[in-house]
């Protein structure tokens, strides 16, 4: 469900004062029989990028023929954060031969050469991790064939821009379609078939945790019989898909959904014996079909709602003396998605936690833990330098020089996902990132 579309508005009371937070709705464009030469749509699930204009050059600037301008649609405004997120994009570009322009200025072009400008791009929440940023792009029929997706070549970001170009072939063999995305997108249908798969394979059971705010079921592969208990988590953030393709990943090797025998490993069989685990490969379902960066259908970021913290002032700004207000977190009407998930952990209990990421601005995978919470010490310290060690050694995309700057003692902010959970359940609890750009320093292990 796209948030232009059908969003209503929520009207919640925090902190004393009444919000009403609801998905931007883009006024329709106006009707026109013309037929461009490049229409853009995001009509699709994930998909998010609007038309805001473009400029036929004939060859003039960059050796292109067109210039088309593309504008990524916000999240909803998040209240605890006072700010609306936006950086993922998705969308579909098409040559249109029935155009005037295609009819006479390119009539007799077999190939169309076009430059595409994020023009909103420099206000993006990480502008900066632009740079050094390189576009996908597929000409597949679907955006949803991961295989098909490669990047471009020639992407920059320079005066708060990223572009780059793509040339479309008019030949009969040729397609005047591309599709072009910050990373491939992971499609709700693609989800429903790998939550299918789980459910039929010997060894699983499916449940749902509960529902999204628009309803969807949270669902949650649990997978072994150890004593002790590991939850993995993924897409927090609807934006950072790679997520979920993480999730296909860890649920085939575990369930050998690609071998009819079983588990294809040694590795997978101990994991199940000493481990019980509990997998939701999508949290945010209702943001990922969107197309939004950091929010689900409420504007909340759910990597802010894992417990109470002071809520905004609405002046931005409390005085000396004065008692800061709460702001209430998690609730079954902001973030439903938390809140059935962390009744689904205090149910179960803890041992080892896994909230798997993609970050904008660094080239690699990498763990950041939950140093600046009051239970960290020795023992969770080990735990984390062993556990990232020996992810290392088991694949060499895996690196440990490169990492977020760990909080200072006490520092750790307690609504964030993994220092609630390390907190809450005295675990090993980290968050596992992977690159939107292109990956720096893998070893190429298994």
């Amino acid at each position: 469900m796209k948030g232009p579309v059908s969003a209503a508005p929520l009207i919640t009371t925090i902190a004393g004062r009444t919000i009403t937070t609801s998905t931007p709705k883009t006024p329709p464009a106006k009707k026109s029989h013309a037929i461009p030469i490049v229409s853009i749509s995001d009509a699709y699930d994930s998909g998010n990028g609007e038309l805001s204009g473009l400029r036929l050059v004939d060859g003039e600037e960059d050796y292109c023929d067109v210039h088309v301008y593309v504008k990524i649609r916000p999240d909803p405004f998040t209240y605890l954060e006072n700010k609306r997120h936006f950086q993922y994009f998705s969308f579909r570009s098409t040559l249109n031969p029935d155009s005037p322009a295609m009819r006479g200025l390119y009539s007799n072009k077999k190939s169309i050469k076009v430059k595409y400008i994020i023009q909103n791009s420099g206000e993006a929440s990480y502008a900066d991790a632009f740079g050094g940023y390189s576009t996908f792009v597929t000409t597949r029929t679907t955006p949803f064939d991961p295989d098909s997706w490669t990047r471009v070549g020639d992407a920059t970001y320079e005066g708060g821009r990223l572009s780059w170009t793509h040339v479309h072939d008019l030949g009969e063999d040729g397609s005047a379609t591309a599709y072009f995305a910050y990373f491939p997108p992971y499609s709700q249908e693609r989800h429903l078939k790998l939550i299918a798969k789980c459910a039929e394979a010997k060894g699983a059971t499916v449940k749902s945790l509960g529902q999204t705010v628009e309803g969807r079921e949270i669902d949650c592969v649990t997978v072994g019989a150890g004593p002790r208990t590991c939850w993995i988590i993924h897409r927090q953030h609807p934006g950072e898909s790679m997520a979920e393709f993480y999730a296909e990943g860890l649920l085939t090797r575990l369930l050998g959904l690609d071998d009819d025998e079983g588990p294809p490993d040694e590795v997978a069989k101990r994991a199940r014996e000493s481990y019980t685990f509990r997998i939701v490969p999508n949290i945010n379902p209702d943001g990922s079909g969107r197309g939004y960066l950091r929010t689900n259908a409420a504007g909340q970021n759910l990597n802010r709602e894992w417990c109470p913290s002071p809520a905004p002032s609405a002046d931005g700004g409390a005085g000396d003396d004065a008692e800061p207000e709460t702001y209430e977190a998690p609730t079954l009407e902001r973030s439903p998605e938390v809140y059935h998930l962390l009744r689904g952990m205090d149910e179960t209990g803890c041992d080892a936690f896994l909230d798997v990421h993609g970050d904008e601005a660094l080239p690699f995978n990498f763990l950041a833990g939950s140093e600046g919470m009051p239970v960290w010490g020795k023992r969770l310290e080990s735990l984390h330098g062993a556990f990232l060690a020996s992810y290392g050694r088991a694949n060499g995309d895996m690196q440990a020089k490169v990492s977020y700057d760990p909080d200072e003692p006490g520092g750790g902010m307690p609504n964030i996902c993994s220092n609630q959970i390390g907190q809450r359940f005295d675990c090993l609890s980290g968050t596992l990132e992977m690159p939107f750009k292109e990956l720096h320093g893998g070893g190429g292990g298994r």
